[in-house]
């Protein structure tokens, strides 16, 4: 068959394989669809079919964002959102409707099995060598992976193709791939990912961990293991996801021991506003000073080859005005230089305006979320969801940068997901005060010593990995000295100036994972990951008002009428959770 390898963020896909080929990359056919004799002859060309993946991937952001954003509850449709916006809004999907259709996905992983039969026969064929081929074949097999894991989160039954089709439409063929449920989905593809020898990044100094256009690739790559501990999440191994989620926060435990040891994913402070990330003030407990230009916002308007970056984000891929493909994230949310289709919801607007923060100079604390004033701001009158586009517009000004500069990032993982997962997992493996210390006041706040001597106390040393922490700080005058590898995890509330969560002692399991997902909306909202989390965990509990409410009260406060509101909570209540399966 013929492979379509669409080039990603445009002539980057050579630029990176050129750092090490010079010419030999280059010679291809000018066409975007290939010979496959002309495609694997060398390991420049998989490097090449592997950026090929990524940019087809790429094209799947927008829809990306709004499945897993608008059928949640903290996005909502503008006066300009079309009609098949407004159906997935309402849980009313056509089978008209475009985004019924997985075949986008389809077309990556069909890709996705085409590349990997080529590097196993490059392989058999020596034109790999045995390294080569096992990085490169783990990260087409996460990819896949990861977007099988997406296609069972909004289809529930779905086919599990892995073979190279030469016709896309097979996959519609259910007398040859069978629709599994997504339960059986998760077992499949647990057994697959385990059994992938290669769990790690791109080593450093191969021809994908390099520097392109002052983009550092490495975060472009899945991490394999995160995409582990969720599949084991959903399927309820918490041990086995909490395992992986802890390799992933130990990144930064190895060499020298300086800032980045002690907070690379660690939520850990630096005393330095582009690496911590706080919530903060210049006057304490004056909202008016609320730190814009460095901290929590700058997160999403720093470049990738920040330090502040590397430590907070563990996945992101650019959208650069300088290539293919265009950012999509203006047109989906700017009401400048976009189509303003989508903003946030009154309701996710409520969830930050109904937190407290911490007190400060004598006064009861500010009395909101002030990470809501930084994910969405008024322009002219109308909210804006803004974590995309601190790359565009000013944050000051509200107009472009640059008008034509439509820059921005895929935001898929960071260590905020990562900590809110591993202590749900924690919490459903029965430890539930390191759970709540993780989103509240960090390790050493949940378990704090009562005298200068910590020896006994910031840590859960007596427990097995992976729930073994040592957080122990004896201060510049505690006697033993300790300074332990996590002594500076401060916690995600703690980290955004807030109030730490009360758990209603009479059920804390349900009420330390009812504040993880609420916590996982004021942290990470519009990131992409809403209603997986809340459909995780309506499954779990086998309680669909979990969601179903979340969603009603969504629609109710955003005007649409009751009925439409009534029909939405309705079909939730039956468990109704996933799109129609419909091949267009």
């Amino acid at each position: 068959m013929k492979m379509f390898i669409i080039k990603p963020i445009a002539m980057a896909v050579f630029a990176i394989a050129g750092l090490a080929s010079c010419s030999k990359v280059l010679d291809v056919k000018p066409e975007d669809e290939l010979d496959e004799s002309d495609m694997y002859r060398n390991v420049y060309d998989a490097d090449a079919a592997v950026i090929g993946i990524y940019g087809k991937f790429v094209g799947l952001a927008e829809r990306y964002v709004l499945l897993n954003e608008l059928r949640a509850d903290m996005l909502d449709c503008t006066l300009n959102a079309d009609e098949n916006l407004r159906q997935l809004n309402t849980h009313a999907v056509t089978a008209t409707n475009p985004y019924a259709t997985p075949r986008p996905f389809y077309e990556v992983i069909i890709n996705c099995n085409d590349v990997l039969k080529h590097f196993s026969i490059m392989r058999a064929e020596n034109k790999l060598k045995d390294a080569e081929y096992q990085q490169r074949y783990a990260d087409v097999a996460f990819i896949r992976s990861f977007l099988y894991l997406q296609l069972g989160i909004h289809y529930g039954e779905i086919p599990y193709v892995t073979d190279a089709l030469s016709n896309i439409n097979d996959v519609n063929d259910a007398s040859k791939f069978p629709r599994l449920p997504f339960n059986t989905l998760l077992d499949s593809l647990i057994s697959f990912t385990e059994g992938v020898s290669f769990k790690d990044e791109y080593p450093g100094g191969t021809n994908l961990n390099v520097t392109v256009d002052g983009y550092p690739t490495a975060k472009w790559f899945i991490n394999k293991k995160l995409l582990l501990g969720d599949l084991h999440l959903w399927k309820g191994n918490y041990i086995q996801a909490a395992s992986w989620y802890r390799q992933v926060m130990e990144t930064g435990t190895v060499g020298t021991v300086n800032g980045s040891y002690y907070s690379m994913y660690k939520l850990g402070w630096d005393s330095n506003g582009d690496i911590d990330h706080y919530i903060s003030y210049s006057r304490a407990g004056d909202a008016s000073t609320l730190v814009t230009t460095s901290q929590w916002r700058i997160m999403f308007e720093q470049a990738m080859n920040t330090e502040g970056f590397r430590r907070e984000w563990v996945w992101a891929i650019p959208f650069d005005n300088k290539f293919k493909p265009e950012n999509p994230f203006v047109k989906i949310f700017s009401p400048i230089g976009g189509s303003y289709l989508v903003q946030p919801s009154q309701e996710a607007i409520d969830m930050w305006n109904n937190e407290q923060q911490r007190p400060a100079q004598g006064t009861p604390g500010i009395p909101y979320d002030a990470r809501g004033q930084l994910s969405w701001k008024l322009i002219n009158g109308q909210p804006v969801v803004m974590k995309y586009l601190y790359n565009y517009i000013n944050n000051s000004t509200n107009l472009p940068i640059t008008v034509l500069q439509k820059d921005s990032k895929w935001f898929l993982f960071r260590q905020t997901h990562l900590h809110l997962r591993f202590a749900e997992a924690a919490n459903r493996a029965g430890r539930y005060l390191l759970a709540w210390g993780l989103f509240n006041s960090g390790i050493g706040g949940a378990y704090p010593a009562p005298t200068s001597n910590v020896t006994d106390y910031q840590n859960t040393l007596w427990d097995v990995y992976p729930f073994n922490f040592d957080a122990r700080n004896s201060g510049s005058t505690g006697v033993p000295y300790y300074r332990s590898d996590w002594y500076r995890n401060i916690g995600i509330r703690a980290r955004a100036n807030l109030v730490n969560y009360e758990v209603n002692s009479a059920d804390s399991l349900t009420s330390i994972e009812t504040g993880l997902i609420n916590e996982c909306g004021l942290e990470n909202g519009f990131e992409g990951t809403r209603w997986p989390d809340l459909l995780r965990v309506a499954m779990r509990r086998d309680d669909p008002s979990f969601i179903a409410d979340k969603i009603y009260n969504k629609l109710i406060k955003s005007g649409i009428s009751s009925a439409y509101a009534d029909q939405a909570r309705a079909k939730l209540m039956r468990k109704d959770w996933y799109l129609p399966f419909v091949w267009q």
